[in-house]
């Protein structure tokens, strides 16, 4: 049934047929996420730091309402061309873009539900989504985190979007029975920087730890994924103090202006960057690169 929605590109069915690790990676960060080139040398670059570091990388978007598992490097130049023009798809949106025929970029949640399609165990993202501040009044919170709680994935992220409510982000997690792992790390990273004020449930210090615990949770059939926290290198990281004072002027001005729902994140995200003149989004770029390498090391020992 799947077959004719779904195209898994040749070296990834091949990696993913010999039991060879595999990391999926997600498309909104391409579309929405910079500006071109800069979108596609990025995108090339985590593929690259994916294969250097023994497994296979799965970039993964709808186009043409195609279910893409693994495209081409003309089809990653392409999405990064088209870029906000592309639709930010998630969960709720994928039966809609397939049934159009259009292009959709994959959000955490929606890059879970494909990756889950495909037979892929872990993902590697920038942030993922969550509850956002303000969420008691107005219940804007994401569906990355019902995705968690139902898709057997294993995300590595830079911890949630510094622009959430952290604290009821993990609450939230808690509730749903997601554990968050802090890759050598007691406390939660907040995106941006190396740590918050909020715990994580386990540190793990080891690809291999990690690996063997999505092992023991998904061979016990318990269901729902797996939040692998993974602070921003060192060098790389903003002050904190800047950081939060910029994200509280961006949530300002974007609720004076009436914006919400799934337009927020690339605004607040958009602002920080122009707040921060570029600053944020440098950050940004090395964040993820830091959780492809993360990432792909744990496929391998998954793998295993």
């Amino acid at each position: 049934m799947l077959e004719q929605y779904l195209d898994i590109n040749p070296e990834v069915a091949a990696a993913l047929a010999a039991g060879k690790p595999v990391v999926a990676l997600e498309s909104t960060i391409i579309s929405h996420g910079m500006p071109y080139p800069q979108n596609v040398e990025t995108a090339l670059k985590v593929e690259q730091i994916i294969r250097d570091n023994g497994a296979v990388p799965a970039t993964i978007a709808i186009l043409k309402g195609r279910l893409k598992v693994g495209m081409t490097h003309e089809e990653i130049e392409y999405l990064g061309k088209a870029g906000l023009d592309v639709i930010k798809t998630s969960r709720r949106d994928i039966p809609f873009i397939v049934a159009k025929g259009v292009d959709g970029a994959t959000t955490v949640a929606s890059t879970m539900i494909l990756a889950q399609m495909a037979g892929i165990k872990v993902f590697a993202t920038g942030g993922i989504g969550g509850v956002h501040r303000g969420a008691q009044q107005t219940f804007d919170i994401s569906a990355d985190l019902q995705e968690l709680a139902n898709t057997d994935v294993t995300v590595v992220c830079a911890g949630a979007k510094s622009i959430l409510d952290i604290g009821l982000t993990l609450e939230y997690l808690e509730t749903q029975g997601v554990p968050v792992i802090g890759y050598q790390t007691s406390t939660l990273p907040a995106f941006y920087t190396r740590e918050s004020e909020f715990g994580v449930d386990y540190q793990l210090d080891t690809p291999a730890q990690i690996a063997a615990a999505m092992k023991a949770k998904w061979d016990m059939d318990l269901k729902g994924g797996i939040v692998v926290a993974n602070p921003i290198p060192e060098a790389h990281q903003l002050d904190r103090a800047m950081i939060d004072q910029v994200i509280a002027d961006a949530v300002a001005e974007m609720d004076s202006k009436g914006i919400f729902g799934k337009a927020s994140t690339p605004f607040l995200l958009a602002k920080v960057a122009e707040t921060t003149k570029g600053v944020s989004l440098a950050a940004n770029i090395e964040l993820v690169f830091n959780n492809a390498k993360l990432a792909a090391n744990i496929a391998v020992e998954y793998a295993k």
